[in-house]
């Protein structure tokens, strides 16, 4: 017994050995992640799934994705609890390109080392209790295009050296104790377009440069000390007229309140500033507003010119001709004044008349100087708050669709904030973008403006429980949901199906064979269509049967093994009855509309029966038109029923068989057509 035992202990000694030595020699990544285990989360609650012995790119660390190589890429913790700190080991994981630790209560500063991840995109530090300076070496990452870096306790000035980062897109450090001037640098990024430095100490101008980025459409700097003319940059005038200029054309996208030092014209709420101050519209202001006190003892940033303060030698003194510039200066802002009401005005009517206009960030904002505890809390599980206020995509306690909650943060990174190079189509209603979530999965976002979606919010959340309930196969899965009041839109996140459309393989020209689809491939996809409907129409314990009311070609999807998926299922249950209207008129012009529609109004199983063998008749022809088959049918004749393409390579009976399904199901009479289970059973599939 006494042998078996030392046995038994020599065994587990050897173990640890090799684990010790697996960890240190076998795999540098593994060491850095335990490394970083032990950082973030000391007291080991969360992240017991991080063990030397598992496998990071197994799926054994929770939170952790690797690459196509076996490298980590990935690391989402965010709202884990984690109390930790950020371990310099972190450097390590050198093909990192999202890390995401957003919504926990990390404390300690951000360790330097974070430089050298120079494949990261994506760093998300925000909403935690990190402390310290900002790294100046975070300037080298040249991959980084977010940075999130808000509702800290992050102190001293913003570091120039962040002017460097040309792909940075988001740069959000609001709500910390930063001090100094706004780095002129920052108008180097020229790829910015979300820029919130609001809820700080920041004290200077606000340097010309950051007027002038083209693609800056959000630009909050709300409560800060700020002082001087508020940049006007350059007017443009075209042959449609003016066009307005530096940070007036940002609209509500430009957030400046609470900051008694600054003027400027074209803003109805700040007043016109001295001619002193119109002629520099740039000139720095280093030591911050005077007070009765003095001067804020605050220090000078690097981006600061101390030569330029006034001195005994070089400060302005009075002259006779002063009064005469005084009038001067009064007549051209009165005047500069009335070409900056006209252009924005001109702005105005042009911005109003775009849906799909730059954010609208004045309706349902709260305000960012609440507590964390209250800003992370949302009023209704349908409004998401911007991402500057934090986030809380649903009610945590109601609803049960938590799972599925998105927020619009992660949206804009997934699809690189509606870039158009991600665009996949577009219609009256609604545009759906590709996009990639932080476990490298791709998606497809289908956007829907808030006026297209049902007023009542109790009837939203019931079409939202239904889509999530849908699952099966040949039915698009719908991966979650974002609402968005400040964008006064909803998000759908599908998962992305490869090939695309059934209608891209009809009609194919004689050179694109490879869209050719053969027999065998034909024969199944018009199966797991019909197997698709037939779920929809069914009654399961987890879902209520449910009427497609849109199937045609361009809502069968086919992925890379050209299994064909249902898109759109559910989604009228979510639209406001105009919209579904509206969009009758194309099923209708493509002949997918059961005749039945035009005297009840009303769409039944039925309905999805006679688009069902309509499509049956395009995928047998590979022609979109098949308005004169039911005939040729009806008669016999198959002569041109079948695509030419393929050659003569099918099966004629098979052929024939099918089309007399396709017949059955588009009677005119929606009585005699099958129910859906009995085309499936004919076409000898299973349920």
């Amino acid at each position: 017994m006494a042998c078996f035992l030392l046995l038994r202990l020599l065994l587990l000694v050897l173990l640890s050995l090799a684990s010790v030595f697996q960890l240190g020699n076998g795999n540098p990544e593994l060491r850095a992640l335990m490394e970083l285990r032990t950082a973030l989360d000391p007291e080991g609650r969360f992240l017991s799934s991080w063990t030397p012995a598992g496998d990071p790119c197994r799926g054994d660390f929770e939170g952790v994705a690797c690459n196509e190589h076996g490298k980590v890429a990935n690391i989402s913790l965010q709202g884990k609890g984690l109390s930790g700190s950020i371990s310099p080991a972190v450097k390590e994981l050198r093909c990192l390109s999202g890390l995401y630790l957003h919504y926990n209560s990390l404390g300690g500063e951000i360790p330097r080392e974070i430089a050298n991840l120079t494949e990261l995109t994506d760093l998300y530090l925000n909403v935690n209790n990190l402390s310290g300076v900002i790294p100046a070496e975070i300037g080298h990452m040249a991959s980084l295009q977010v940075l999130q870096l808000c509702y800290n306790q992050l102190t001293g000035s913003i570091p120039t050296q962040l002017g460097s980062l040309k792909k940075l897109t988001v740069l959000a450090l609001q709500s910390n104790q930063l001090t100094g001037a706004i780095p002129a640098s920052l108008g180097d990024l020229s790829e910015l377009v979300r820029l919130d430095l609001s809820f700080n100490w920041l004290f200077g101008s606000i340097p010309v440069r950051l007027a002038q980025l083209a693609r800056l459409s959000v630009f909050d700097v709300r409560n800060n000390s700020l002082s001087g003319s508020v940049p006007f940059g350059n007017l443009s005038i075209s042959l449609f007229g003016s066009v307005p200029f530096g940070l007036q054309r940002l609209n509500e996208g430009f957030q400046f309140q609470n900051n008694t030092g600054l003027c400027g014209i074209g803003f109805s709420t700040l007043r016109a500033c001295p001619s002193a101050d119109l002629t520099n519209p740039n000139r720095p202001e280093p030591y911050g507003p005077r007070s009765s006190a003095g001067l804020f003892h605050r220090e000078i940033p690097q981006s600061v010119d101390p030569s330029r303060n006034c001195n005994d030698s070089n400060c302005f003194k009075p002259s006779n001709s002063s009064s005469t510039t005084i009038i001067i200066s009064i007549i051209a802002i009165v005047v500069g004044g009335m070409i900056s009401a006209l252009v924005a005005f001109v702005w105005y009517r042009r911005r109003k008349q775009k849906i799909s206009s730059a954010l609208e960030l004045a309706e349902g904002r709260i305000s960012t100087d609440k507590p964390k505890e209250l800003i992370r809390k949302s009023a209704s599980p349908l409004i998401n708050l911007e991402y500057s206020n934090g986030w809380d995509p649903l009610d945590k306690s109601s609803n049960g669709l938590t799972n599925f909650g998105f927020n619009l943060e992660e949206v804009e990174v997934a699809t690189r904030y509606f870039s158009e190079a991600n665009l996949l189509g577009k219609s009256n209603f609604d545009s759906t973008y590709k996009g990639f979530l932080r476990d490298g999965s791709a998606v497809a976002v289908k956007s829907i403006a808030k006026t297209s979606c049902k007023s009542e919010e109790a009837e939203f959340l019931k079409g939202l429980k239904t889509l999530t309930s849908l699952q099966h196969e040949n039915i698009v899965g719908l991966k979650g949901f974002c609402c968005s009041k400040g964008r006064g839109e909803c998000f759908l996140l599908y998962d992305f199906v490869p090939n695309g459309r059934l209608s891209d393989f009809l009609d194919v020209n004689d050179d694109e064979k490879e869209k050719v689809l053969d027999w065998s491939t034909r024969v199944s996809i018009i199966n797991g269509i019909a197997k698709g409907i037939e779920y929809l129409h069914s009654s399961r314990s987890n879902k209520p049967s449910l009427v497609h009311q849109s199937i045609s070609a361009d809502k069968i999807l086919i992925d890379q093994n050209h299994v064909p998926k249902l898109a759109g299922s559910g989604l009228h249950k979510l639209l406001a009855d105009d919209v579904v209207f509206s969009a009758l008129k194309a099923s209708a012009a493509m002949g997918y509309l059961a005749p039945e529609y035009a005297t009840t109004g009303r769409f039944t199983e039925k309905s999805d029966v006679y688009a069902f063998g309509i499509v049956v008749f395009q995928i047998l022809t590979g022609r979109t038109r098949v308005s004169h088959l039911r005939l040729s049918t009806d008669s016999g004749d198959l002569g041109d029923l079948v695509d030419e393409k393929l050659g003569g390579a099918f099966s004629a009976a098979e052929a024939a068989r099918l089309a007399g399904i396709a017949l059955v199901c588009t009677g005119d009479i929606a009585s005699q057509r099958p129910a859906m289970a009995a085309v499936v059973q004919e076409l000898g599939g299973d349920c």
